[in-house]
């Protein structure tokens, strides 16, 4: 932790700590999109890391006759293939976001306008409505199914 906090002061960019403590007033200021913009190529960048290391990986299986040890290897392929799946998914989350700190609209919820929030978004950096918003979405797919 000491060393991104280290790595985010030598690019200038702000801490969390220091997100925390700005005022609502300054809320996605140029230095606060800076920070989450940084954030998020982080996180592109080690999905993008982890992808290719699957491909490694997949590409380097050997046959191995025993057929319990050819299926625990068929499984654990199976659960990296499913973890990639996901972070595929979140790869595009996370392009849409940096899109949106392109445009000007990150940080705000799409279905009320109204600010996400900087411990939210901290916590998920793609966070796409309020917590209000998201906990309503939540109920209605509860009793809808939708």
């Amino acid at each position: 932790m000491a060393s991104k906090t280290a790595a985010a002061k030598n690019q200038g960019l702000l801490t969390e700590k220091e997100l925390l403590a700005m005022p609502e007033a300054d809320y996605m200021n140029a230095a606060q999109l800076a920070f989450f913009r940084n954030r998020l190529k982080e996180l592109e960048q080690e999905i993008l890391n982890n992808a290719d290391a699957t491909t490694s990986n997949l590409r380097e299986t050997q046959y191995v006759p025993d057929p319990a040890d050819r299926a625990t290897i068929e499984e654990e392929h199976a659960l990296e293939l499913r973890t990639r799946d996901r972070e595929r998914k979140l790869l595009k989350k996370v392009q849409q976001s940096i899109a949106l700190i392109d445009s000007g609209e990150y940080g705000w919820c799409e279905e009320t306008g109204e600010p996400i929030g900087v411990a939210r978004l901290l916590a998920r950096p793609t966070a796409t409505l309020s917590l209000e918003a998201q906990e309503r979405r939540e109920m209605r797919q509860k009793l809808y199914g939708d």
